[in-house]
């Protein structure tokens, strides 16, 4: 079977290590593996894997903080491993720059499905290449780079794909189960609550540069962009 990506494993139960880098490598994934959050980070930095998988309670470095040592020069997809329900830690998770989560335990084919899912994402992304010129915003769906006010935008790569859903239909109101289609996949397997927190993060990261919210609430539908298309210089 041919490798279909690298996958980076962290987490610090040998047991979920074995069964899940077995099962990932039998659907073609070169994988990799650490033991510990600072092996984690370290391994993600060199090898620059096309997806962590990362659990939340390690040693020396938790999910949390590896997440967010990562997020500051790569933009790898991250699936974070909790073995916690409660939905506030996965929020949390989803805040510092993970992509996705998985409630322990769960199947391998489950753990397979999710990844492919985020993975498809990368594939699909980047069809139409032209510039989205707005007056506060300025996408680039071919490079993945957005600016607002002119300064570049630091968007984890769900962040950038909910802004260019989001962008690509301005004044149009979006339903959290349209951006959900839209960016994570009809195969998603998390709640609408993830929404939220994405738009939350992209609308916060937009107005501190250029004081404007141009991602509105539609109340009792979803969310819409609205900005002002660019005028010509």
């Amino acid at each position: 079977m041919t490798t279909s990506g690298t996958i980076l494993i962290v987490d610090d139960e040998a047991s979920i290590r074995n069964v899940a880098r077995a099962y990932l490598e039998h659907e073609g994934y070169s994988v990799l593996c650490a033991e510990t959050g600072p092996e984690g980070l370290a391994m993600a930095r060199q090898r620059q894997p096309d997806l962590v998988i990362l659990d939340l309670m390690l040693p020396g470095m938790d999910g949390m903080e590896v997440t967010a040592r990562l997020r500051e020069d790569s933009d790898v997809y991250i699936l974070m491993l909790t073995a916690r329900s409660d939905e506030a830690d996965r929020v949390a998770g989803l805040r510092v720059g993970a992509d996705d989560y998985l409630t322990k335990p769960f199947s391998p084919r489950e753990l397979s499905a999710r990844v492919a899912a985020i993975l498809r994402r990368r594939r699909g992304a980047a069809p139409k290449s032209s510039l989205l010129r707005f007056a506060h915003v300025e996408i680039d769906p071919a490079g993945r780079e957005a600016r607002a006010g002119g300064q570049p935008l630091d968007l984890t790569p769900t962040e950038f794909d909910l802004l260019l859903a989001l962008a690509r239909h301005p004044e149009r109101a979006l339903s959290r189960e349209d951006l959900i289609e839209m960016v994570w996949g009809a195969d998603f397997f998390g709640t609408d609550r993830v929404v939220d927190v994405y738009v939350g993060q992209v609308r916060r990261k937009i107005e501190a540069i250029t004081g404007e919210t141009v991602i509105r609430t539609a109340r009792g539908v979803g969310y819409r962009f609205i900005d002002a298309p660019a005028t010509a210089s």
